[in-house]
């Protein structure tokens, strides 16, 4: 009778325990608070923030500016030291050669019919034939002049060229403002003409003058084409 008895008081503080009202919500009861469990261990360190890829920029680069006005010139600078001499060109031919072949090109041309020599003066062709300006401009780019003779012995030289051409040539001169008048091209008066009978007949229509294949002369229209004889 006194072993029961301890074990019923035990008995009945349990049934006390479990017929305590619920205070839970829906009637469910909420146990008694276990005793705490041991601290789990800590984990891996998470990864640096620096090692993700990175973001996009805070904004876009804007299109470039246009260029600058270019600075101020500097100034000049030392005079750098001389440079060695350059190694000699080749040698050139003796001046005696040099006239030797002159010589020799000059009576090659006489023999052909396209040179001829006045006194102090040389006249020359090349045996082409071109208009007024061009003839011009062939004596000046030879460093001549067009042929303007200027007595009779000049105007004989000339005519031996027109003769073995066979071509009419015209001369430096030209006419005047005054019509019928002619004068050289620096505007000096004609000191020695040669004209064909009844010429010059153009009156202010033909400012040119021709030499035909017997010396004499011809005032004619600048738009022809003639030979080419420059003088020297």
């Amino acid at each position: 009778m006194h072993v029961l008895f301890p074990f019923f008081l035990f008995f009945q503080l349990i049934l006390a325990i479990f017929s305590l009202p619920c205070h839970g919500q829906e009637g469910k009861c909420s146990g008694a608070p276990g005793i705490p469990g041991t601290p789990g261990t800590n984990g891996l360190p998470g990864r640096d923030g620096r090692d993700g890829p990175m973001g996009p920029p805070n904004g876009l680069p804007g299109a470039p500016g246009r260029d600058g006005l270019p600075g101020p010139r500097g100034l000049k600078g030392e005079t750098g030291e001389k440079g060695d001499h350059g190694p000699p060109g080749p040698e050139g031919s003796p001046r005696i050669i040099d006239l030797e072949l002159q010589k020799q090109m000059l009576i090659f041309l006489a023999l052909r019919g396209l040179i001829n020599k006045v006194e102090n003066k040389i006249f020359a062709t090349n045996g082409k034939t071109v208009g007024f300006d061009s003839i011009i401009h062939a004596c000046q780019l030879s460093g001549g002049s067009i042929a303007k003779p200027m007595n009779e012995k000049e105007n004989n030289a000339i005519l031996q060229i027109v003769k073995e051409q066979n071509q009419y040539t015209y001369l430096g001169i030209k006419e005047s403002s005054v019509p019928g008048a002619f004068e050289y091209f620096d505007e000096t008066p004609v000191n020695y003409t040669n004209w064909r009978r009844y010429e010059p007949n153009g009156k202010g229509v033909e400012n040119c003058v021709e030499m035909q294949t017997d010396g004499s002369w011809n005032d004619k229209k600048c738009n022809q084409y003639r030979l080419i004889i420059c003088e020297f």
